[in-house]
């Protein structure tokens, strides 16, 4: 007896019961994302990989001066969870559908709004967020199925690059990385209850590792103390105090920090590091 498999549009035009049995399609540019995570924030990208399969692509298969969608299937898609500069223009955080126009020498880079399109058949200009100029270059290793990379060049720059047969095209993505934690991590506070002591700790060491704001860094600090005093938080607060010059009352805040440890039997190495500290500051 031969199986015949419908779509669930096809099963309802014939008029067959629901709950037919589904298979999902062989997908001969299979999906794939790739994302890189930078302080709070976050560049991804969602698309699909066809390969050369031995074909022309660049201005036959792919045209040179046409709308191309960068991948295959749906339009490939570049969510930033933040605002950032792509080119050097800024561009609000979303999720846009990624096009190309490629050529010889030159392509027009382009981020779309509306993120969910089939291929590039529906692209209007008008809703272009942002169009940037890229140059492409020849790869030294042929890619046989398209591919998308970011590359963290620092903690406030990204490279994205597309690599398919020979051609290799990229942008770069800067965004403001210390204020956007900044940011998160004040929003993210505001939020906290007066009995947590642990946010408030991890706040006040960021201000301290960074050196940033050691002001709100004291004030988170205490907050954290004022719900429960543990040796963590005390030896924070003695490292906020040394930083900012009161050295006596560091040492107060240490000590107490080095009793509450000794007396939660805390390992010797970091008993042994606590009282390093105290003997470089006692001198």
């Amino acid at each position: 007896m031969r199986t015949v498999i419908l779509s669930a549009a096809l099963a309802a035009s014939l008029g067959l019961a629901a709950q037919q049995t589904m298979v999902k399609p062989y997908q001969p540019s299979p999906g794939a994302s790739v994302t890189q995570t930078v302080g709070n924030s976050t560049v991804k990208i969602d698309y699909s990989r066809p390969g050369v399969k031995g074909r022309a692509i660049w201005g036959d298969l792919v045209p040179f001066g046409e709308v191309w969608r960068t991948g295959a299937n749906n339009a490939t898609v570049i969510t930033f969870s933040d605002p950032v500069k792509v080119g050097g223009k800024d561009l609000a955080a979303g999720s846009y559908a990624f096009f190309a126009i490629p050529g010889p020498k030159t392509w027009t880079l382009i981020f779309n709004k509306n993120a969910k399109q089939w291929g590039a058949y529906d692209h209007k200009a008008s809703e272009d967020a942002l169009r940037v100029e890229a140059t492409p270059v020849a790869l030294a290793q042929p890619e046989e199925y398209l591919n998308y990379s970011i590359h963290l060049k620092s903690l406030e720059s990204l490279r994205v690059e597309l690599a398919w047969e020979k051609v290799s095209v990229g942008f770069d993505v800067t965004l403001d990385t210390p204020g956007l934690y900044w940011a998160y991590l004040e929003k993210t506070l505001a939020g906290a209850g007066a009995g947590e002591h642990l946010p408030f700790l991890q706040g006040a060491r960021y201000c301290l590792n960074n050196n940033v704001h050691l002001d709100k860094g004291m004030e988170w600090i205490d907050r954290s103390l004022k719900a429960k005093e543990v040796y963590g938080n005390l030896e924070t607060k003695a490292r906020l105090l040394e930083k900012t010059g009161r050295k006596a009352e560091a040492l107060a805040a240490l000590q107490k920090a080095i009793d509450l440890a000794t007396a939660a039997k805390t390992p010797q190495a970091d008993l042994d590091g606590l009282a390093k500290t105290k003997a470089e500051w006692s001198r």
